[in-house]
């Protein structure tokens, strides 16, 4: 199942950096930030999934 949580992180990541990109070059701050929120909240997810692999 990590695998699977691993790839979704990894999504949710490039899904948040490209509304980063996307909020910049539109000058919508919202969405920049937004999109900082999304690629935060995913690679807290993903150093909680690299912590239960040190674990197995």
């Amino acid at each position: 199942m990590s695998g699977i949580d691993k790839i979704k992180n990894k999504a949710e990541e490039l899904l948040g950096d490209a509304k980063e990109a996307i909020g910049g070059a539109t000058n919508n701050d919202e969405l920049k930030a937004e999109g900082q929120k999304d690629q935060a909240a995913a690679n807290t997810k993903q150093t909680g999934e690299n912590i239960k692999d040190v674990f197995k």
